[in-house]
């Protein structure tokens, strides 16, 4: 039983949104008298806020290394958003080859803004906030203000494109490759929480008590199913869906299982400290900043796809439904605390609430004060919750 406490106070913000986030789902489908939850708009709820999940998982890292934020995601977006539709559309380039040199500028862009942050010294506000303003006007002068389009059809496919359904089914039947994708993430899931749990015992850590650790893979499971049940009540699974699975396991691996990603966390709590304890922080800022170019650029591209068109208009307060996101789910203002999943919840919270007050047709300003306070109120119950540990 104190282990359970532990674990659930050590995690209760992250608890808590999860908690919120099924509460208000429940509210939203109640009172758009059951729209919200039709398998459509779950599908349309992954596409329009896949651009959310993907920055804010690289935003998880520069807050993990001390409250750090990267105000320049927004205008990066449309930056690469710009550089494909000028490779794409106006050079008449491979699409392919040009989603590689985009993604690597991306790489670059984070790079540029590392080395300022972490070997310069210049605090991240500062260098993030002359990136947005940087990387917006060299949208614009690529863009020579207007908005390019459409892209191919095989660009498109990023944002709009269906895994092919293997099993043939007909329109009408349940499709076959999201099932089996959501049996296999099913059986998988739960062979590594067991494994992941007999070892912990065998190493003498402390581990959920049997009954809770059942519910709460049980759970798990039936979410999964639940959602893969919705989409292939659809057309299945979206291809972009399958791109931000792909990189919110490989970003929460490398955060809580790999020596590097838990240097993050060190980075974040006390950076003095981890200097005295061989850790090369220069080189965790460094990383961090790097992470998130690369996966601005797969926003970029994702959106652009989306959007089917290069604007310069692209990206605007992006960074603030990234940053909104984390620290909902979970991250602390402080740094050293936060995960990847916890943000993709936050993220969740903010599309579910921006869809369902659209469904009910409430206009963008009341969304707006309320995504605000919803802020607010997760920020201030961090503070809090810190202040009542000390």
């Amino acid at each position: 039983m104190e282990t359970t406490k532990y674990i659930f106070r050590k995690n209760i913000k992250q608890y808590a949104m999860l908690i919120a986030l099924f509460v208000i789902m429940i509210f939203f489908q109640i009172a758009s008298k059951g729209v919200l939850l039709v398998p459509m708009n779950i599908t349309n709820l992954i596409l329009q806020n896949a651009y959310v999940f993907i920055l804010a998982t690289g935003m998880t890292l520069c807050i993990l290394t001390g409250g750090n934020i990267d105000l320049s995601v927004g205008s990066v977006v449309a930056f690469i958003g710009a550089l494909c539709g000028t490779f794409i559309i106006n050079m008449k380039m491979d699409v392919g080859l040009s989603i590689i040199l985009a993604l690597l500028i991306g790489v670059l862009i984070g790079a540029w803004q590392g080395f300022w942050i972490a070997y310069a010294r210049i605090p991240a506000f500062i260098v993030t906030l002359a990136g947005q303003l940087m990387f917006r006007g060299l949208t614009i002068f690529i863009l020579k203000g207007l908005t390019i389009g459409p892209f191919p059809e095989s660009f498109q496919q990023i944002s709009s494109g269906f895994v092919p359904d293997m099993l043939g089914n007909r329109p009408g039947q349940l499709n076959g490759t999201a099932m089996l994708m959501g049996t296999a993430a099913v059986l998988l899931y739960s062979f590594y929480q067991i494994k992941h749990r007999t070892s912990h015992r065998r190493e003498g850590f402390e581990v959920l008590p049997l009954t809770v650790f059942i519910v709460q893979v049980v759970a798990v499971d039936a979410v999964i199913m639940l959602l893969s049940v919705w989409l292939a009540r659809y057309k299945g699974l979206p291809i972009i869906f399958i791109i931000i699975g792909f990189l919110v396991l490989a970003y929460s691996f490398f955060t809580s299982r790999t020596v590097p990603g838990r240097y993050l966390y060190a980075t974040g709590g006390n950076e003095k400290a981890a200097q005295l304890s061989g850790i090369n922080t220069n080189k965790v800022l460094f990383f961090a900043y790097v992470s998130m170019g690369a996966l601005a650029a797969v926003a970029g591209v994702a959106f652009t796809s989306r959007l089917n068109a290069a604007s310069p208009q692209s990206g605007l307060n992006f960074e603030l439904d990234a940053i909104a996101a984390c620290y909902i789910g979970g991250a602390s203002a402080y740094g050293g605390i936060g995960t990847v999943i916890g943000s993709i919840i936050g993220a969740l919270v903010m599309g579910v609430l921006n869809n369902g007050m659209s469904i009910l047709g409430i206009g963008s300003d009341v969304q707006q004060i309320v995504k605000g306070l919803v802020l607010l109120v997760a920020v201030a119950f961090d503070v809090l919750s810190k202040r009542k540990a000390r």
